[in-house]
């Protein structure tokens, strides 16, 4: 699937790829090089009129790492806008706290790992066989 997003949030998504969070760095670790089920993700990807975290065009999913700040209500109001708008886009967007990613780290792979099944379990297309 083609994802549109505004050009001019390129050099800003290269910056925020350039000054990742811990959480972003410690989670990146475990999604690169295809070692999630062998699905590709990429860090801060411009969707839209937003930049996620991480995205996997395969899945249609958007992972974001929230820090502190996100507990305010203005940005959590922000933050639910933002999902909303990914999920019109056909994008599902989990999420998780700086906290989860440091210190539960097992729990955010495994609910990573989750959606991966559903998404398989649901998207399965048997295979086509020559007819005999």
């Amino acid at each position: 699937m083609k994802i549109y997003y505004n050009p001019k949030l390129k050099e800003l998504a290269r910056q925020l790829r350039n000054n990742s969070t811990k959480s972003e760095i410690r989670l990146w670790t475990y999604l690169k090089r295809n070692q999630m089920y062998g699905y590709d993700f990429h860090r801060q990807k411009p969707i839209d009129e937003f930049i996620v975290d991480f995205f996997c065009n395969k899945l249609q999913l958007a992972i974001e790492c929230d820090g502190y700040s996100h507990e305010l209500l203005e940005v959590y109001e922000k933050d639910l806008n933002k999902t909303m708008k990914l999920n019109k886009l056909g994008v599902s967007v989990l999420r998780f706290s700086d906290y989860q990613i440091m210190n539960d780290i097992e729990n955010v792979l495994r609910a990573i790992e989750d959606y991966i099944f559903k998404f398989e379990e649901n998207n399965f297309t048997p295979p086509l066989f020559p007819p005999c």
